[in-house]
C-alpha cells in the first residue's frame, strides 16, 4: 500500500535497533513476541495488529459511517475482524451481580421505557438482564433498545449497519475463531474506589472463564487501567501476560500511576507485568520512554485516534513499537502488510540487491534528530 503523505526519500537514514523485549518470567511463551506475535504472520513481520473492540468501536456521533458498521464487542465483529490479518481482537469484560463475565464497554448501559430515558450500571445487573437489551438471538423475543452517551453528553440511538446480540466472555471463547488472540480489557469503573475484594471477586470470575474455555493455541493477554487490578491478575495467576494501559499523561487522574509512562514502567517492574499499553499520543510526546521501555523488558502496544492514520503507524512500527490497536481493521492491516515484509519473502525477492534485503531484514531505530523530524509531520499526517 503507498503511504499518502510520506515519502521515504524524505526520511532520514535509520539505522538497526536491537531485537524486541524480552517479557518477565512465568508467562507461557518466552519472549514478548512470541506472547505478542503467536500467530505465524505476526511472528514473521514482528508488529502486531489488536482490532479494537472486534472490527473497530462504534462512535454514534461520527459522520465516518466505518465507525457505526458492526456491533462493537460482538462475536459477530470479532469474526468480522478474523476475516483480515489482525493477531488479536481487544474487547471490555465486566462481571454482573451474579458472577458472569460479560463483554461491554461503557459503566452503563441505557435503554428507552415509556418515552423516558432509563440508565443502569452494568455491573448492578444480572446475566439475565444485560443480556434482554439489544438484538436477541431467539427470534421470538424483543430486546430492549439501545442507547449510548455521546462525548458530548447527548444520548443518541446506538444504531449500527449490521448488529448483533450482546455476549459473555464464555461465548466468545466458544464461537470466535482459534486463530485469533484475545486481549480482554479488565474493565473498571475510573472514578470508583474499588477495594481489593471487590477487584479479586471480579477477577477470579473472569479467570474461572478463561480456564475452563481457553485453549493453549489461542495466545491471550490481560489489560487493565486499574494499577491495583493489574497487580491482583499478576497475582492470581502467571499463564498469561499482564499489561497496564494508561493515557500516558494525556489525562490526569487522582492515582499518579496512571499520569505517566514514567509511572506505567514503574508499576510494571514493581509488579512484575508485562507490558504497557499507551495512548499514543502519549508515547508521540514522550518518544524516549521507548528505549527505555525496551530496556526494561517490557512489551509496548497503543491505542487511540491516530492508531486509525497509515502514517502514524508506520513511525511507530520504526520506532520499535510492537503493535497497535485499531478501528480501521481493513486500512490499517492493509497498510501495515505494505511495510512489513517478512524477512523471508524479503530476501527470497529476486528483484532486491543483496544490500536491500539486509536492509528489509533490519528493524529500523531513530536517533533523536531523526524522531525530532518524523514527529513534526504528525499534525499533517493526522488532517488526511
Amino acid at each position: 500500500m503507498a503511504l499518502k503523505a510520506v515519502h521515504m526519500a524524505d526520511v532520514p537514514k535509520i539505522d538497526q535497533v536491537p531485537d524486541g523485549p524480552v517479557l518477565a518470567g512465568g508467562v507461557r511463551r518466552p519472549s514478548g513476541m512470541a506472547v505478542l506475535g503467536s500467530p505465524q504472520a505476526a511472528a514473521a513481520r514482528g508488529f502486531v495488529v489488536v482490532g479494537h473492540r472486534g472490527k473497530g468501536m462504534n462512535a454514534v456521533a461520527s459522520s465516518d459511517k466505518r465507525m457505526m458498521a458492526v456491533r462493537e464487542n460482538s462475536l459477530l465483529s470479532f469474526n468480522r475482524a478474523g476475516r483480515f490479518p489482525v493477531d488479536f481482537v481487544e474487547f471490555d469484560v465486566q462481571v454482573t451481580k451474579d458472577g458472569f463475565p460479560i463483554i461491554f464497554h461503557d459503566n452503563v448501559i441505557l435503554t428507552e421505557e415509556v418515552g423516558t430515558v432509563s440508565e443502569k450500571r452494568v455491573t448492578d445487573l444480572y446475566l439475565e438482564e444485560f443480556l434482554s437489551y439489544g438484538p436477541q438471538r431467539d427470534p421470538a423475543k424483543v430486546g430492549k433498545s439501545l442507547l449510548r452517551r455521546a462525548k458530548d453528553g447527548r444520548i443518541l440511538n446506538w444504531s449500527v449497519e449490521e448488529d448483533d446480540s450482546l455476549c459473555t466472555l464464555q461465548e466468545a471463547f466458544q464461537c470466535v475463531g482459534s486463530h485469533l488472540g484475545f486481549n480482554i480489557e479488565l474493565k473498571f469503573d475510573d472514578y470508583v474506589v474499588y477495594c481489593e475484594e471487590e477487584l479479586t471477586h471480579s477477577l477470579q470470575a473472569v479467570l474461572r472463564v478463561v480456564l475452563q474455555y481457553a485453549n493453549n493455541d489461542r495466545p491471550i493477554i490481560f489489560s487493565t487501567f486499574q494499577p491495583d487490578a493489574a497487580k491482583l491478575m499478576r497475582k492470581l495467576q502467571s499463564i498469561y501476560p499482564v499489561f497496564f494501559l494508561t493515557e500516558g499523561g494525556t489525562e490526569i487522574y487522582d492515582d499518579v500511576r496512571r499520569n505517566s509512562l514514567d509511572e506505567a514502567i514503574e508499576l510494571c517492574l514493581q509488579s512484575g507485568l508485562q507490558g504497557i499499553v499507551s495512548e499514543v499520543r502519549g508515547v508521540l510526546k514522550n518518544p524516549s520512554a521507548v528505549p527505555r521501555i525496551k530496556e526494561c523488558k517490557l512489551a509496548l502496544l497503543t491505542y487511540g485516534q491516530l492508531n486509525n492514520v497509515p502514517e502514524a503507524v508506520y513511525m511507530q512500527h520504526l520506532m520499535g513499537i510492537n503493535g497497535v490497536i485499531v478501528d480501521l481493521v481493513e486500512e490499517i492491516t492493509e497498510a501495515v502488510a505494505g511495510f512489513t515484509k517478512p524477512a523471508a519473502a524479503t530476501a527470497a525477492d529476486e528483484s532486491l540487491s543483496e544490500t536491500e534485503a539486509e536492509e528489509g531484514r533490519r528493524q529500523p531505530k531513530f536517533s533523536q534528530r531523526e524522531l525530532r523530524f518524523l514527529l513534526r509531520l504528525i499534525p499533517a499526517l493526522i488532517q488526511h
